[in-house]
């Protein structure tokens, strides 16, 4: 049965999510900062339009024509001293204030005051800087003229008149507003994506509780329903040796009690599945070859034709629960002889187990020749429920991961797969303190 993990659409949901927030984001502060930069550029237009306002005279012919009574009124006789003195100075005054009148505002409120926060230079004609405000010392770089200009276009002003005249360019940059505007979609994104993030690990540790939950549940219920009728059914193969004397009885209760015993064994498994279970130091050999033992045992009445070998090459003791590692392995095996089945094997198929010490883990890999996985399936086939035969359950391989990884703390991943070749899995045991004490002490004895 091949589906979709439920867990990657939602990933896939909060990706695609994520990039359209982003790239909303993006492009709406990209229309703020145009709208903020159109009124920049009036506001410094104002600014150089007042500069050419204050250079250029006004009221020429009226402030010449006060100039020409106060010189006739120094010339005039029959006025005393005092009465001329007076009346030049209040022609002098009138003229002053005719003067600055049109430029008091202009001068203290757009230039003197500098208003207008942004970064700019004043440029002659042969782009010499005369000028700077809200640059700090960056008048001094080469490269800030350039720089203004790959973000604005210069704003050309006129200063003074007729002979006098000057030609002058404003060279400016973008405020502190539109520099911070321009981190905001990343800040945004990066925040976003810190959120969405969490939001998925909280929703991911829910609900892994309450899968676990569900495995304790179910494993105790059903390690609980079988301790009962297993008791008893051991308690009738007992009377019924006791009571049957021939060879053949005999036979079959020894061959129930097997299976009884298998069934024991399973019950275990399911009760330590719901519960710590705990570690002891132990060889990983002789659980292996017990478990290939079993199903080697099997296979002949299922028609299966497969080689199963194993190669050990470190007697190290481990840190494993015996029930737990032997049920791991048994599934890993059982699933290496489910893609040899599905590929109708032939005589030269063949399951291979290779342990040994690397780096202070134990590394156990179960090769088989089956049909292989696709790359693109390898992340899913230790989701629950994921299987590619018509009946099962498809909980072989998670509960294997659950197993490796939640109680013995190490790994299991595919190492390689070749489609129509078959498929290793790795299995990463850690040595931990038990294991180096174990052999330790082997060591001493030896």
């Amino acid at each position: 049965m091949f589906f979709k993990s439920t867990s990657n659409r939602i990933k896939g949901v909060l990706v695609f999510f994520l990039v359209i927030t982003a790239i909303g984001s993006f492009v709406y502060t990209q229309y703020l900062i145009e709208k903020i930069r159109d009124k920049e550029r009036s506001g410094v237009e104002l600014w150089a339009r007042a500069m050419e306002y204050h250079s250029k005279p006004h009221y020429e012919d009226t402030r010449n024509d006060l100039k020409s009574i106060m010189m006739e009124l120094s010339a005039m006789d029959g006025i005393d001293t005092m009465t001329r003195s007076r009346w030049i100075r209040t022609l002098e005054r009138a003229e002053s204030d005719l003067s600055n009148s049109s430029l008091d505002f202009v001068a203290s409120e757009l230039i003197i005051k500098n208003r207008f926060e942004i970064p700019s230079v004043v440029v002659d004609e042969d782009q010499e800087i005369l000028h700077s405000r809200n640059t700090g010392n960056r008048e001094l770089e080469e490269g800030i003229i350039a720089e203004f200009a790959s973000l604005n276009d210069p704003i050309r002003i006129e200063l003074g008149s007729g002979d006098m005249k000057q030609e002058q360019f404003i060279y400016y940059g973008d405020s502190a507003i539109i520099r911070t505007l321009h981190y905001f979609p990343y800040v945004q994104f990066g925040l976003l994506a810190l959120f969405l993030g969490m939001g998925y690990m909280s929703l991911s540790s829910i609900k892994r509780t309450e899968q676990s939950n569900l495995w304790v549940g179910m494993a105790r219920e059903a390690a609980h329903q079988l301790g009962t009728p297993l008791s008893s059914l051991y308690g009738w193969i007992e009377l019924l040796k006791q009571q049957n004397n021939d060879q053949e009885t005999l036979n079959i209760a020894h061959e129930i009690s097997n299976d009884l015993h298998r069934m024991q064994t399973v019950a275990e498994r399911f009760n330590k599945i719901g519960s710590e279970p705990e570690l002891k130091p132990a060889k990983a050999g002789p659980i292996i070859r017990q478990v290939m033992d079993y199903l080697e045992r099997r296979m002949p009445q299922i028609g299966k034709h497969v080689t199963l070998s194993m190669e050990l090459n470190s007697e190290r003791r481990i840190p494993v629960n015996k029930e737990l590692f032997a049920w791991a392995i048994e599934n890993l095996l059982k699933n290496a002889l489910d893609a040899i089945d599905s590929r109708n094997g032939n005589n030269d198929d063949s399951v291979h187990i290779e342990a040994r010490e690397y780096n202070n883990s134990y590394i156990i890999d179960v090769t088989d020749t089956g049909k292989g996985i696709e790359k693109k399936l390898r992340s899913e086939i230790f989701n629950p429920g994921y299987s590619t035969k018509k009946r099962g359950w498809g909980l072989g391989l998670s509960l294997t991961r659950r197993i490796i990884e939640d109680y013995h703390k190490g790994r299991i991943y595919v190492y390689k797969s070749v489609p129509g070749e078959g498929t290793t899995f790795r299995l990463v045991l850690p040595l931990g303190e038990n294991g180096k004490l174990a052999a330790g002490r082997r060591k001493k004895a030896a």
